[in-house]
């Protein structure tokens, strides 16, 4: 039977150690690499991600910028001649069908970016100025859902508006009320107001004259206060 010495076992312990080690350092190191390679993929798509996203928004605002033409687009009269290179009308609602379905192809190809959703917006505008109610309130509808508050705001202002239109005065009241209560930049409570105010003048005077008295009270000094004033005079007495 062979003896195996202290010395030489403590040697067999070392070497298994450094085995052990030596393994160990191999695996981290795969590891490392696994992660950074793993890191670098995730990496290249965000930043892949990021230059599609951007070149898509580049190419929405062109495409809404051409869209908005034929909406804002001139409407010249009959026999007057039409400028090089100038987008003109002499039939309004050909101009605002032509701006409808521009709005739609940008929204269709450009939906996630934020001209894909001011498109929307204004594809809801070009169906009311048709007169199509219904299409309209779709596109609004769906501007409403949008993450901007801004734009939600706007098509939320828009359907209320159609709504007073459309016999449903309720569902305009409940929507000028949340507007009020949350107030955004391009669409400031008093503007609001004295559209909720509007809505109320025919059917309950009093309501008008108490939110007008508002506008009045809580922003004096300013084009809003003085609108409420004038349209405090045009009241019935005593309503």
């Amino acid at each position: 039977m062979t003896h195996i010495s202290r010395k030489e076992l403590k040697k067999d312990e070392f070497r298994e150690t450094v085995a052990h080690s030596a393994q160990a350092l191999l695996l981290h190191r795969r590891t490392v690499w696994i992660v950074a390679l793993a890191a670098a993929v995730v990496l290249v798509a965000i930043f892949g991600w990021r230059f599609y996203s951007e070149r898509q928004t580049v190419k929405a605002s062109a495409a809404l910028e051409r869209a908005m033409e034929h909406f804002q687009a001139r409407v010249r009269a009959v026999g007057e001649p039409q400028a090089p290179d100038e987008i003109s009308y002499v039939d309004e609602k050909n101009k605002y069908q032509d701006a409808a379905t521009k709005f739609t192809e940008v929204v269709q190809q450009y939906g996630r970016t934020r001209p894909g959703q001011i498109a929307r917006y204004y594809a809801g505008l070009s169906y009311l100025r048709l007169g199509q109610l219904e299409q309209a309130e779709r596109w609004f509808r769906e501007t409403e859902r949008s993450s901007d508050a801004e734009l939600a705001a706007l098509a939320r202002f828009q359907l209320a508006q159609l709504y007073e239109r459309t016999g449903k005065p309720e569902e305009a009241a409940r929507l000028y009320q949340a507007l009020a209560e949350r107030p955004t930049t391009l669409l400031p409570k008093p503007v609001v107001l004295l559209a909720l105010a509007e809505h109320h003048a025919r059917s309950n005077p009093a309501e008008a004259r108490r939110i007008y008295e508002q506008v009045r009270t809580e922003f004096p000094d300013t084009a809003a206060a003085q609108q409420a004033e004038q349209r405090l005079q045009l009241l019935a007495p005593g309503s």
